[in-house]
């Protein structure tokens, strides 16, 4: 619905409460940052809120809060177990006060605030239930088959396989079921049926892990599913990561395993569970004959178990279920959500080919799977490849696959037409060639279904320049298809890692279009569980690859991602449980990698930096390089200052000193060794080098603009006005170049369409993010069409520069907004939203002719300072409920409490 947005009309707020409802509501209760969460076994929960409100400038002023186990107890006030009373407070986030909480329980809350325009009634009531808070409340054991039992299995070779393992259990209930809930832990992964009714949409669960150290289980409410009298649990076991995906080369565990706990809770008040043990049956002889996440799964019709996954199935010739080894140090409640199909997308064209094989264009790059409808013939294997590209004859280009097969067979038990799509995989592809299938199928036939993490979509941006908005499409589908349980670099070939380096500034613009906090803060437990006693963290987490290089720049993300966490959700957590975990990194690196007071030790360089032949992956040229210890030692320097926030926030005083002393020690050593007060030059002058001096704040007083303009200079000269930094530097480039003035040499890098630039990958037909600059022309091991490591800062850009949507530095979860957009020539406008923790941000700005306009929208409980430019609004802006107005230079600076804005003038 078209916001409404008034013209700006004096209204004062005072406390009488006549009409209360129509003034303030409370929306979008929260616990852990989910809504009605299941199995969460954190024993001192959030609890966050959000207000909504038709006046202006809402402030909160105390909140009360009522929690108990029984519903109707709740809405009468009987019983609760918290009942916090009126807190004075403008918080929207607090932690839980009341009673210990119990394993296996159902709670309800309720919430409501006062303001400066009254109190809401309460909010809607909510429901989350605990998972299973001890080791002791598990009954279940860990079972499978323990051998590899089928013809071609095999985890020697480079192409593993290895057959899906089915299990089943029936059971007696009794009619009068309360409540029903399955806490289940199937490795790699696994999907479970009750009665045969799948119990979930979730896909690929759980969430990967290093698995030795930690495993999580997912919690399901299946009381909907058990009825009195028979009753069957069953459940598939696919490979995931958990049995090796690679022969060699990459971690493996194990032969799958299964802990599942079935509790159903009777109106008596008695309980029943079904748990996992040796008198469950297994057998490896099912229709999914192989499941390889890199190379696909294979799914033979013929052996299809019908009715295996209901009561009364003859399971006489499956085994007895083997007890299996513990797998790992902790098994916790998975902290954040599981994949599932998010999106379904039509192809574009389906053709048959002169060889007889059918090609699907879905019109996008994309990550998931093929559900598909064919003609098949009985033993017909059917057989589906996948890839991002095509070559000009029309056949599959596979080349940046690496060893990944991307393939799927289904072979028909009969002639006839069938739906099929695999369970245990996915791919990251534009084409898919089938053959094998009968007639003359059409796009109507064909479903990409795309996998990611559950998550809502928090941003929408629209701008004048259909260049900018493309990049932006393309990002949204890069970042997306890249969240699997972690924020991977690639989704098609033979990797798919956590490489921490990719996201150490991305996961701030991925936080403007994805409600990623739960992903990245259950990401930063998968870095603490690679690190090593010694210190150092791996640089792939989790670490399927373990390699430990010692470096700065790519583990950064550890403490970034934690300060994303804290400043855009307002969200503590990873900085207090990983403080101690960021403080041995820290003392490593002091120990280890440092030498005169600089980090020397680096292994990446300033990766991706265009190289300047179109073949090159890396630039060959030392005036495009940038000195490790540079890299390094500016990184380090920005990192000890946010440990020392850190160290306050978390009560650790006594450590700010330490890393003070070595901010300065590092500064003095590094201006020291590479600045040239002549030429006002780091090392070789590199756009990298001195844009990150810069940016952290280690050029001496006075010097620069001197900096600044060898920045530009090397920029526009050398890169011809074209990206000049790599990985490393372009997390500061579009930022550092408008923060000191440059506003317009940004929008011409963004807007670039020829080489090097975001724009040239979609004049090649991109419609996501390629790995390389040059990815048509580079050696095909390494030019994947879907990474996001060379968005950089962009994203962050759009938000804060272009729209103005920025959280202010002293503000956390966007309470008090910056809104300073940038207006560069050529763009006529931008609109945006964000769906902040505290509520809706929106700006809209708009240039027509001598007209300009800007709408703004800033939530309830929180403020904005506006930076409206002299320039496009010469008069005074009539905000006659604005807190203050004034004139600073070249701007109205605005400031202004919560509410709809708008603000026209003639230029």
């Amino acid at each position: 619905m078209k916001k409404k947005f008034p013209i700006l009309l004096l209204f004062v707020c005072s406390g009488f409460s006549l009409g209360v409802a129509q003034k303030v509501s409370v929306v979008s209760p929260r616990v852990e940052m989910q809504e009605n969460p299941l199995g969460i076994d954190r024993k001192d929960p959030h609890f966050s809120w959000q207000l909504k409100s038709g006046m202006n400038d809402v402030q909160q002023t105390g909140y009360e809060i009522q929690m108990g186990t029984d519903l109707q107890g709740l809405k009468r006030g009987n019983n609760l177990m918290w009942q916090s009373g009126l807190v004075s407070s403008d918080h929207m986030q607090v932690g839980y006060q009341g009673s210990p909480l119990q394993s296996g329980k159902e709670y309800y809350w309720r919430v409501r605030v006062h303001t400066n325009c009254g109190e809401s009634h309460w909010s809607a009531v909510q429901r989350f239930t605990t998972g299973l808070l001890h080791d002791t409340d598990w009954v279940a054991k860990w079972i499978g088959e323990d051998a590899m039992s089928n013809p071609g299995e095999s985890q020697t070779e480079l192409h593993t396989r290895l057959a899906a393992r089915y299990l089943r259990k029936d059971f007696q209930a009794s009619s009068h079921v309360s409540r029903a809930t399955l806490y289940i832990s199937g490795l790699g992964y696994y999907q479970a049926f009750l009665n045969g009714k799948c119990v979930s949409e979730d896909l690929l669960t759980p969430s990967i892990t290093f698995y030795s150290e930690t495993v999580y289980y997912n919690t399901y409410d299946v009381t909907r599913l058990v009825h009195g009298g028979d009753n069957a649990l069953g459940v598939i076991l696919g490979n995931g990561r958990y049995f090796w995906v690679r022969g060699s080369g990459m971690e493996g565990f194990g032969l799958p395993r299964l802990l599942a706990q079935l509790v159903i809770e009777y109106a008596d008040g008695t309980q029943k569970i079904i748990a996992s043990d040796e008198t469950w049956k297994v057998t490896s002889k099912g229709p999914i004959v192989a499941s390889n996440e890199f190379d696909g799964e294979e799914y033979d019709m013929r052996k299809e178990l019908s009715g295996w996954n209901v009561s009364g199935y003859n399971d006489a010739a499956w085994n007895n279920a083997d007890i299996m080894s513990v797998p790992c140090k902790r098994l916790r409640a998975q902290p954040c959500p599981s994949v599932a199909v998010m999106e379904r997308l039509r192809p574009l064209s389906v053709t048959r080919l002169a060889s007889g094989k059918v090609l699907i264009d879905m019109g996008q790059n994309m990550v998931g799977r093929l559900n598909a409808s064919f003609q098949g013939k009985e033993g017909q294997k059917v057989i589906m490849r996948f890839a991002e590209l095509i070559n000009p004859d029309s056949t599959l280009y596979v080349a940046n696959l690496r060893t990944a097969q991307a393939t799927d067979v289904f072979t028909p038990a009969a002639d006839g037409r069938f739906s099929w799509a695999p369970v245990f995989v996915y791919h990251g592809f534009r084409y898919v060639e089938i053959d094998g299938i009968e007639g003359r199928p059409d796009t109507d036939d064909f479903v990409g279904e795309v996998m990611y993490d559950k998550m809502k979509c928090t941003g929408d941006f629209e701008t004048s320049n259909a260049v900018v908005n493309q990049i932006f499409k393309n990002a949204y589908w890069g970042i997306r298809g890249n969240y699997h349980n972690m924020p991977t670099d690639c989704p098609q070939r033979d990797e798919r890692h956590g490489w921490l380096g990719d996201r150490a500034t991305g996961c701030w613009g991925e936080s403007f279009m994805f409600d990623n906090a739960l992903l990245y803060r259950k990401w930063l437990q998968d870095i603490e569980e690679s690190q090593r006693d010694d210190g150092v963290v791996s640089a792939v987490s989790p670490r399927f690859w373990t390699i430990y290089s010692g470096d700065v720049t790519w583990p950064s993300v550890y403490i970034l991602a934690a300060e994303m966490l804290y400043r855009h959700y307002g969200d503590t957590t990873a900085i207090v449980r990983h403080y101690d975990s960021m403080k041995r990194w820290v003392e490593y690196i002091c120990q280890n990698s440092m030498k005169d007071g600089l980090v020397v030790r680096d292994e990446w360089g300033d990766w991706c930096m265009p190289p300047e032949a179109p073949e090159l992956i890396h630039s060959q040229d030392p005036l495009r390089k940038t000195d490790g210890a540079i890299l390094g030692s500016t990184t380090f320097y920005g990192l000890l200052y946010k440990m020392m926030e850190f160290a306050r926030l978390t009560g650790h005083p006594e450590d700010v000193d330490n890393y003070r002393t070595h901010a300065e020690v590092l500064k003095k050593a590094y201006n020291k060794r590479f600045f040239n007060y002549e030429t006002a030059q780091y090392g070789n002058n590199s756009v990298t080098g001195n844009l990150l001096s810069l940016r952290y704040g280690l050029v001496p007083e006075g010097y620069e603009q001197r900096v600044f303009q060898n920045v530009v200079d090397k920029t526009e000269k050398d890169c011809k006005g074209h990206v000049s930094a790599g990985v490393v530097g372009i997390q500061h480039l579009m930022r550092g170049l408008t923060e000191y003035g440059r506003k317009d040499l940004a929008y011409k890098i963004v807007t670039n369409t020829d080489y090097p630039s975001w724009g040239y990958m979609i004049e090649k037909g991109a419609t996501t993010i390629w790995e390389l600059w040059n990815g048509d022309t580079a050696a095909p091991d390494m030019n994947s069409a879907n990474h996001v490591m060379l968005l950089g800062d962009l994203l962050i850009w759009y938000y804060e520069n272009l729209a103005g949507i920025k959280n202010a530095e002293e503000s956390v979860g966007f309470r008090h907004i910056e809104m300073k957009p940038c207006f560069p020539d050529g763009l006529s406008y931008v609109k945006a939203s964000y769906q902040s923790v505290s509520g809706e941000i929106a700006s809209h700005w708009s240039r027509t002719g001598k007209e300009f306009s800007w709408e703004v929208t800033i939530p309830a409980n929180c403020s904005a300072t506006v930076y409206l430019p002299v320039a496009l609004h010469p008069e005074k802006p009539e905000a006659v409920t604005a807190r203050s107005i004034k004139c600073a230079g070249e701007y109205w600076v605005v400031e202004l409490g919560s509410g709809d804005y708008r603000f026209q003038s003639k230029i």
